[in-house]
Protein backbone atom coordinates (compact mmCIF):
# COMPACT_ATOMS: atom_id res chain seq x y z
CA UNK A 1 0.00 0.00 0.00
CA UNK A 2 2.86 2.44 0.39
CA UNK A 3 6.13 3.18 -0.78
CA UNK A 4 8.07 2.19 2.15
CA UNK A 5 6.46 -1.38 2.32
CA UNK A 6 7.22 -1.70 -1.66
CA UNK A 7 11.08 -1.11 -0.60
CA UNK A 8 11.02 -3.47 1.78
CA UNK A 9 9.53 -5.96 -0.37
CA UNK A 10 11.59 -5.50 -3.01
CA UNK A 11 14.91 -5.41 -0.45
CA UNK A 12 13.66 -8.86 0.61
CA UNK A 13 12.10 -10.53 -2.27
CA UNK A 14 14.97 -9.50 -4.63
CA UNK A 15 14.07 -11.27 -8.60
CA UNK A 16 11.52 -13.43 -6.92
CA UNK A 17 8.86 -11.22 -6.84
CA UNK A 18 6.67 -8.29 -8.49
CA UNK A 19 6.38 -5.25 -7.03
CA UNK A 20 3.57 -2.49 -7.29
CA UNK A 21 3.10 0.12 -5.13
CA UNK A 22 -0.54 1.88 -4.97
CA UNK A 23 0.32 4.89 -3.78
CA UNK A 24 3.34 7.68 -3.51
CA UNK A 25 5.43 9.28 -1.12
CA UNK A 26 3.33 12.68 -2.06
CA UNK A 27 -0.12 10.88 -1.26
CA UNK A 28 -2.07 11.09 2.16
CA UNK A 29 -2.29 7.49 2.64
CA UNK A 30 -5.42 8.04 4.90
CA UNK A 31 -7.27 9.29 1.81
CA UNK A 32 -6.95 7.07 -1.63
CA UNK A 33 -9.40 6.46 -4.08
CA UNK A 34 -9.84 2.61 -4.84
CA UNK A 35 -9.59 3.05 -8.32
CA UNK A 36 -10.31 0.45 -11.26
CA UNK A 37 -6.49 0.21 -11.83
CA UNK A 38 -5.83 -0.77 -8.15
CA UNK A 39 -8.69 -3.32 -8.48
CA UNK A 40 -7.26 -5.26 -10.98
CA UNK A 41 -3.87 -5.25 -9.45
CA UNK A 42 -5.40 -6.83 -6.55
CA UNK A 43 -7.60 -9.01 -8.19
CA UNK A 44 -4.09 -10.50 -9.82
CA UNK A 45 -1.87 -10.45 -6.29
CA UNK A 46 -0.56 -13.05 -4.66
CA UNK A 47 0.35 -10.87 -1.22
CA UNK A 48 -0.79 -7.48 -0.49
CA UNK A 49 1.35 -5.99 2.34
CA UNK A 50 -0.50 -3.30 3.94
CA UNK A 51 0.51 -0.52 7.22
CA UNK A 52 -2.81 -1.95 8.99
CA UNK A 53 -4.26 -0.27 12.07
CA UNK A 54 -7.06 1.06 10.33
CA UNK A 55 -4.17 3.66 8.04
CA UNK A 56 -6.26 2.35 4.75
CA UNK A 57 -9.29 2.07 6.47
CA UNK A 58 -10.89 4.70 3.73
CA UNK A 59 -10.12 2.32 0.52
CA UNK A 60 -8.05 -0.75 1.32
CA UNK A 61 -11.01 -2.96 2.66
CA UNK A 62 -13.10 -1.78 -0.60
CA UNK A 63 -10.42 -2.45 -3.04
CA UNK A 64 -9.93 -6.21 -1.43
CA UNK A 65 -13.39 -6.84 -1.64
CA UNK A 66 -14.19 -5.69 -4.80
CA UNK A 67 -10.91 -8.01 -6.45
CA UNK A 68 -12.72 -10.82 -5.66
CA UNK A 69 -8.94 -12.43 -5.25
CA UNK A 70 -9.50 -15.28 -2.30
CA UNK A 71 -5.70 -14.65 -1.85
CA UNK A 72 -5.57 -11.58 -0.32
CA UNK A 73 -8.55 -11.17 1.98
CA UNK A 74 -7.70 -10.13 5.91
CA UNK A 75 -7.29 -13.21 7.88
CA UNK A 76 -5.56 -15.44 4.60
CA UNK A 77 -1.64 -15.91 4.44
CA UNK A 78 -1.80 -13.14 0.97
CA UNK A 79 -2.60 -10.34 3.71
CA UNK A 80 0.02 -9.01 5.60
CA UNK A 81 -0.60 -6.13 7.86
CA UNK A 82 2.74 -4.51 9.31
CA UNK A 83 1.20 -2.43 12.41
CA UNK A 84 0.76 -6.02 13.51
CA UNK A 85 4.21 -7.17 13.77
CA UNK A 86 5.10 -4.38 16.16
CA UNK A 87 4.04 -2.46 19.24
CA UNK A 88 2.17 0.84 18.52
CA UNK A 89 2.49 4.12 20.39
CA UNK A 90 -0.74 6.24 21.56
CA UNK A 91 -3.13 3.63 21.78
CA UNK A 92 -6.11 5.33 22.74
CA UNK A 93 -7.99 4.18 26.20
CA UNK A 94 -11.24 6.03 24.96
CA UNK A 95 -12.69 6.72 21.53
CA UNK A 96 -14.45 9.85 20.07
CA UNK A 97 -14.41 11.33 16.37
CA UNK A 98 -14.07 14.71 18.35
CA UNK A 99 -10.75 13.87 18.93
CA UNK A 100 -9.49 14.08 15.76
CA UNK A 101 -8.43 11.47 13.22
CA UNK A 102 -7.67 8.67 15.91
CA UNK A 103 -6.94 5.26 15.56
CA UNK A 104 -8.46 3.07 17.91
CA UNK A 105 -5.53 0.23 17.74
CA UNK A 106 -2.68 2.93 18.05
CA UNK A 107 -0.80 5.02 15.76
CA UNK A 108 -0.26 3.57 12.24
CA UNK A 109 2.75 5.53 11.14
CA UNK A 110 5.14 3.00 12.56
CA UNK A 111 7.93 3.08 9.95
CA UNK A 112 9.94 6.21 10.89
CA UNK A 113 11.34 4.18 13.84
CA UNK A 114 14.14 1.66 11.99
CA UNK A 115 13.78 -0.55 14.49
CA UNK A 116 10.13 -1.50 13.61
CA UNK A 117 11.23 -2.27 9.78
CA UNK A 118 13.74 -4.64 10.98
CA UNK A 119 10.88 -6.25 12.81
CA UNK A 120 8.38 -6.30 9.81
CA UNK A 121 11.18 -7.56 7.60
CA UNK A 122 11.70 -10.29 9.57
CA UNK A 123 7.96 -11.54 9.77
CA UNK A 124 7.63 -10.80 5.85
CA UNK A 125 10.52 -12.63 5.26
CA UNK A 126 8.78 -15.61 6.83
CA UNK A 127 5.46 -14.96 4.62
CA UNK A 128 7.10 -14.98 1.84
CA UNK A 129 9.28 -18.03 2.47
CA UNK A 130 5.56 -19.68 3.40
CA UNK A 131 4.05 -18.24 0.28
CA UNK A 132 6.53 -19.36 -2.12
CA UNK A 133 7.87 -22.11 -0.24
CA UNK A 134 10.36 -23.49 -3.50
CA UNK A 135 12.20 -20.12 -2.95
CA UNK A 136 12.21 -20.02 0.65
CA UNK A 137 15.92 -20.28 0.81
CA UNK A 138 16.39 -17.52 -1.19
CA UNK A 139 14.09 -15.16 0.84
CA UNK A 140 15.58 -16.03 4.13
CA UNK A 141 19.40 -15.19 2.75
CA UNK A 142 17.77 -11.71 1.58
CA UNK A 143 16.46 -11.69 5.00
CA UNK A 144 19.05 -12.39 7.01
CA UNK A 145 21.36 -9.95 4.49
CA UNK A 146 19.01 -6.99 5.15
CA UNK A 147 18.84 -7.38 8.89
CA UNK A 148 22.97 -7.25 8.91
CA UNK A 149 23.18 -4.08 6.69
CA UNK A 150 19.72 -2.42 8.97
CA UNK A 151 21.27 -3.40 11.70
CA UNK A 152 24.90 -1.85 10.93
CA UNK A 153 22.45 1.44 9.79
CA UNK A 154 20.50 1.96 12.94
CA UNK A 155 23.77 2.06 14.92
CA UNK A 156 25.44 4.57 12.41
CA UNK A 157 22.54 6.64 12.27
CA UNK A 158 21.80 6.37 16.35
CA UNK A 159 25.20 8.25 16.70
CA UNK A 160 24.68 10.73 13.92
CA UNK A 161 21.58 11.45 15.66
CA UNK A 162 22.48 11.51 19.15
CA UNK A 163 22.77 14.96 19.39
CA UNK A 164 19.58 15.73 18.27
CA UNK A 165 18.13 14.29 21.40
CA UNK A 166 15.71 16.12 23.90
CA UNK A 167 15.44 19.12 21.09
CA UNK A 168 12.41 21.09 21.21
CA UNK A 169 10.43 20.41 18.19
CA UNK A 170 6.85 21.66 16.18
CA UNK A 171 5.22 18.57 14.53
CA UNK A 172 2.37 18.86 11.37
CA UNK A 173 0.68 15.93 12.45
CA UNK A 174 0.59 12.93 14.75
CA UNK A 175 2.82 10.95 11.74
CA UNK A 176 6.38 12.23 13.24
CA UNK A 177 5.60 10.20 16.87
CA UNK A 178 7.63 7.34 16.23
CA UNK A 179 10.28 9.13 14.26
CA UNK A 180 10.20 11.64 17.41
CA UNK A 181 10.34 8.73 19.83
CA UNK A 182 13.18 7.10 18.17
CA UNK A 183 15.67 10.53 18.28
CA UNK A 184 14.19 11.42 21.64
CA UNK A 185 13.21 15.05 20.00
CA UNK A 186 10.65 16.49 22.12
CA UNK A 187 7.14 17.47 20.86
CA UNK A 188 6.26 21.13 21.93
CA UNK A 189 3.14 21.33 19.38
CA UNK A 190 1.45 20.03 16.78
CA UNK A 191 0.27 22.74 14.16
CA UNK A 192 -2.98 20.50 13.58
CA UNK A 193 -5.40 21.45 16.89
CA UNK A 194 -6.55 17.46 16.57
CA UNK A 195 -4.82 14.84 14.18
CA UNK A 196 -6.07 15.27 10.58
CA UNK A 197 -7.88 18.43 11.38
CA UNK A 198 -6.61 21.61 9.54
CA UNK A 199 -5.55 25.10 11.56
CA UNK A 200 -7.76 27.49 12.27
CA UNK A 201 -6.05 31.25 12.25
CA UNK A 202 -7.11 31.18 15.77
CA UNK A 203 -5.30 28.53 16.20
CA UNK A 204 -2.16 29.37 14.72
CA UNK A 205 -2.30 33.11 16.17
CA UNK A 206 -2.46 31.12 19.84
CA UNK A 207 0.85 28.91 18.61
CA UNK A 208 2.69 31.83 18.09
CA UNK A 209 2.01 33.74 21.69
CA UNK A 210 3.10 30.00 23.15
CA UNK A 211 5.80 29.39 20.80
CA UNK A 212 7.30 32.92 21.05
CA UNK A 213 7.41 32.66 25.07
CA UNK A 214 9.43 29.25 24.99
CA UNK A 215 10.59 28.88 21.15
CA UNK A 216 11.35 25.25 19.32
CA UNK A 217 14.63 24.88 17.71
CA UNK A 218 12.34 23.08 14.44
CA UNK A 219 9.25 22.98 12.87
CA UNK A 220 9.30 19.15 11.02
CA UNK A 221 6.96 19.22 7.88
CA UNK A 222 6.67 16.06 5.89
CA UNK A 223 6.73 16.16 1.84
CA UNK A 224 3.31 15.44 0.99
CA UNK A 225 1.88 18.07 3.55
CA UNK A 226 0.68 21.78 2.43
CA UNK A 227 3.66 23.69 3.59
CA UNK A 228 1.42 26.78 4.16
CA UNK A 229 0.82 26.86 7.72
CA UNK A 230 4.28 25.79 8.52
CA UNK A 231 5.77 28.04 6.73
CA UNK A 232 3.46 31.06 7.92
CA UNK A 233 4.34 30.15 11.58
CA UNK A 234 8.09 29.83 10.52
CA UNK A 235 8.22 33.35 9.87
CA UNK A 236 6.66 34.28 12.83
CA UNK A 237 8.46 32.68 15.70
CA UNK A 238 11.17 32.61 13.55
CA UNK A 239 12.04 28.85 13.40
CA UNK A 240 13.39 27.09 10.39
CA UNK A 241 11.21 24.25 8.66
CA UNK A 242 12.73 20.93 8.37
CA UNK A 243 10.92 19.62 5.11
CA UNK A 244 11.28 15.50 5.32
CA UNK A 245 11.09 12.78 3.01
CA UNK A 246 8.79 10.88 5.01
CA UNK A 247 8.69 7.87 2.97
CA UNK A 248 10.83 6.29 0.24
CA UNK A 249 10.34 8.87 -2.79
CA UNK A 250 9.83 11.55 -0.98
CA UNK A 251 12.95 13.08 -1.84
CA UNK A 252 15.88 12.84 -4.43
CA UNK A 253 17.63 11.60 -1.88
CA UNK A 254 15.27 8.55 -0.35
CA UNK A 255 15.17 6.16 -3.28
CA UNK A 256 15.08 3.11 -0.78
CA UNK A 257 14.71 2.86 3.14
CA UNK A 258 18.54 2.99 3.68
CA UNK A 259 18.47 6.84 1.73
CA UNK A 260 14.92 7.27 3.68
CA UNK A 261 16.87 7.80 7.18
CA UNK A 262 20.08 9.17 5.99
CA UNK A 263 17.90 12.14 3.94
CA UNK A 264 15.79 12.50 7.04
CA UNK A 265 18.38 12.59 9.57
CA UNK A 266 21.06 15.45 6.96
CA UNK A 267 17.87 17.40 6.92
CA UNK A 268 17.14 17.71 10.99
CA UNK A 269 20.56 18.36 11.49
CA UNK A 270 21.12 20.93 8.39
CA UNK A 271 18.16 22.95 9.32
CA UNK A 272 19.52 23.00 12.86
CA UNK A 273 22.72 24.15 11.95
Amino acid sequence: TTSDWGALATELGGDKVSVYVATTAMQDVHRVDAKPSLVARARTADLIVATGAELEIGWLPVLVQESGNPHVQPGSPGYFEAAAQVRLLEVPTSFDRSLGDIHPQGNPHLQLDPHNIAVVAKALTARLAMLDAGNADYYQQRGSDFDVRWTQAIARWEQLAAPLKGIPVVVMHRDQAYLCHWLGLREVASIEPKPGVPPSAGYLGQLVSKLSASPPKLILLNAYNDAKAANWLSERVHVPVATLPFSVGGSTEAKDLFGLFDDTINRIQAAIQ
